[in-house]
């Protein structure tokens, strides 16, 4: 039971870390700031902009949410004294690893930069 509270303690570090993540300042002088300039004054792209990136941070807490319930469930499995709820534990561990894996994989891009790479061969 404890180590069921500490892992989902572990995963609400994890998720109040996305949470607060906040992108550097971008200099006056560097190629980004005209993007910066155009997401600080009130036009359409940098409203735009703005719900693009709300939405983002929403589906990476949500999703967050999501990987602690589920680990949770595989610990409460897992240190179980029931034989049969530590086999289930396993398989729940495999899937669960999966999905943190390919969310991790979502978030960071690296999914959108493979299917790029496939399509535009490059």
């Amino acid at each position: 039971m404890n180590a069921a509270v500490a892992g989902v303690l572990a995963a609400v570090v994890l998720v109040a870390g996305f949470a607060g993540a906040a992108a550097p300042p971008t200099p006056v002088g560097s190629p980004h700031s005209t993007v910066r300039s155009a997401v600080t004054n009130n036009s359409a792209v940098a409203n735009f902009s703005q719900v693009v990136h709300r939405i983002v941070v929403l589906l990476g807490l949500s999703g967050g949410g999501l990987l602690a319930i589920v680990w949770a469930r595989v610990a409460l499995s897992w240190f179980s004294n029931d034989v049969t709820k530590k086999i289930q534990a396993k398989d729940r561990a495999r899937d669960a690893l999966v999905g943190t894996l390919l969310f991790a994989a979502a978030l960071s891009g690296l999914i959108w930069g493979l299917a790029q790479w496939v399509l535009t061969g490059g």
